[in-house]
């Protein structure tokens, strides 16, 4: 039977919502599934709202665009539930049926008294996972945030693997063009602190998408088991 999700993303600007759903997206191919994504938003600025639709399967997908009813969304801060900083309010607007709200917080919100009935009506599954916690404690800086909602994203699912997601993080952050050496002794220099720096973005952001994942593992939150990708490339950086 073929596994689908529908994603909504939302977020406000600076937290990385759109890198979040390319690499969750990228994840997902590298690990032989299907996937499609649209960034949505407006003026590009801090705290402006942020959305990024994103499909993925482990058969074809010939639709993109908007998605208006996802099997889950995915709220990378609490402003888009208290303070309406979405595209599409309610937060839950569109939820299907039993659908899954991933929600970054550390612990539960209490919802109004409209929401928490029609949350109750849609039977939604409600994830609380304090991915902006376990980006300080794991990275030391609270800016991988996206990086632990999508650790917890590709558990949930179940269409990716961390094999998949350590690549699609190199190739986000490094890059395969990226230039190792120099013609000078000078530009060698340069190029190696820069690429020190690149390593140890990377590492950390790694280290944070498999914290969130092992979290939503271990709080009984995957829906689907991971899919194994043994013809995959190792990962390299």
């Amino acid at each position: 039977m073929a596994i689908r999700y529908n994603i909504r993303m939302a977020g406000v600007g600076g937290q990385g919502v759109v890198t979040a759903s390319h690499i969750f997206s990228t994840s997902v191919i590298n690990a032989g599934g299907e996937s499609t994504i649209v960034p949505f938003y407006g003026s590009e600025k801090r705290m402006a709202p942020v959305e990024s639709y994103v499909r993925v399967s482990d058969e074809p997908i010939y639709e993109i665009g908007e998605i208006t009813f996802p099997h889950i969304i995915m709220i990378f801060h609490p402003q888009v539930i208290t303070h309406g900083k979405s595209y599409t309010n309610p937060f839950y607007y569109g939820l299907k049926k039993e659908g899954i709200a991933l929600i970054n917080h550390d612990g539960p919100i209490k919802f109004d008294p409209d929401q928490e009935r029609e949350l109750m009506e849609l039977k939604a599954k409600i994830f609380f996972i304090p991915a902006t916690k376990l980006s300080l404690e794991v990275s030391g800086i609270d800016l991988a945030t996206n990086m632990a909602m999508v650790g917890a994203i590709g558990a949930i699912t179940g269409l990716t693997n961390m094999e998949a997601l350590k690549q699609a993080v190199v190739d986000r952050f490094l890059g395969k063009g990226f230039v190792v050496s120099g013609g000078t002794a000078a530009l060698d220099s340069v190029v190696e602190r820069k690429f020190k720096k690149k390593q140890e973005l990377i590492e950390k952001n790694i280290a944070v998408v498999k914290a969130a994942w092992e979290f939503a593992e271990s709080h009984g939150w995957v829906q689907h088991p991971a899919k194994k990708s043994p013809e995959a490339a190792p990962v390299s950086t």
